[in-house]
């Protein structure tokens, strides 16, 4: 055989080696997607507390790639449950728009101070995956003291007749009274939107189960369904406008993401189907505990 022959095959055999391994990771991606969406339908706990890390910790993808790569796949998966629920009429469209009003010009900064400043790919992969760990630890804590946080919320909360003088003064910091409570505080939604949208743009974790803690905080006599609606369809411009500044970086992998929401969107509709006879309770307790241990992997590795 001659060398150029030789030559040919190997490299042949190189290039059916490299789809063959492409594939794998392929598959991998759509059963890490099937997992995540899974546990997000029957839970309701937000996928960037899970993917991002799966994407770091198991597939080892660079933290900044997992985090653009996570904002595009939850604003897919979020416009979907956003539109179920704004269809049921469960989305509070004054509190999600005071959260928008904070969020997106956070994501904004955060994504211009970070073009601005220029950190290698190194240093920018340490920071994100230290703020991941912390924001990680943060929804731990948040799965577990839920019922105190309400609690300590209705403690604090204005009482209805205050709530209406506020409103017919014209104070910012309520707007109206609705049949459930508050319709809206303007100044500290807007202060807890900026947060999230900062937290979110550098992890991808914040807008889930931090963002449904704080508004049942802010709003303790709203109705659950329309608070976890209302932070859902928040989620959808904050997370597509940090995931196209991501893009606009080059810290989206979007073969990566077709991969993701081919396993995770069937895989959603399961969970939630079989949401009912899962023991609700037990799997907060058990997701907190695998999120402290994600979150301190990413402080200390």
């Amino acid at each position: 055989m001659t060398q150029a022959a030789s030559m040919a095959l190997e490299s042949i055999g190189g290039s059916r080696k490299a789809d063959v391994h492409k594939h794998s990771m392929e598959i991998h991606f759509i059963l890490g997607g099937a997992l995540v969406g899974f546990i997000v339908g029957a839970t309701g706990v937000g996928g960037g507390s899970l993917m991002t890390p799966l994407l770091t910790l198991v597939f080892n993808v660079p933290a900044q790639v997992a985090v653009g790569t996570d904002l595009l796949f939850a604003a897919v998966t979020k416009a979907n449950g956003a539109w179920a629920h704004a269809r049921r009429r469960n989305v509070d469209w004054a509190i999600t728009g005071w959260l928008a009003a904070g969020s997106v010009p956070a994501a904004l900064a955060t994504l211009a101070t970070v073009r601005e400043v220029g950190l290698d790919a190194k240093h920018f992969n340490t920071i994100v995956s230290h703020t991941l760990g912390g924001a990680l630890l943060a929804t731990a804590f948040a799965l577990l003291l839920k019922e105190q946080v309400v609690a300590l919320g209705r403690r604090f909360a204005p009482a209805p007749q205050a709530t209406l003088a506020l409103a017919g003064a014209g104070a910012p910091g309520v707007v109206a009274l609705g049949a459930d409570g508050p319709v809206a505080r303007p100044l500290p939604t807007l202060v807890v939107g900026a947060l999230i949208g900062a937290l979110v743009t550098l992890t991808s974790v914040g807008a889930g189960v931090i963002g449904v803690v704080a508004l049942f905080f802010l709003y303790p006599q709203l109705a659950s369904r329309r608070i976890v609606a209302s932070d859902i369809a928040h989620a959808v411009p904050l997370t597509l406008v940090a995931g196209l500044g991501h893009a606009s970086l080059g810290t989206v992998n979007w073969s990566m993401l077709g991969s993701l929401l081919i396993g995770s969107l069937p895989a959603i509709l399961l969970g939630a189907s079989l949401a009912h006879r899962l023991p609700e309770r037990a799997l907060r307790v058990f997701l907190a505990a695998m999120l402290v241990f994600l979150g301190s992997r990413l402080l200390y590795s």
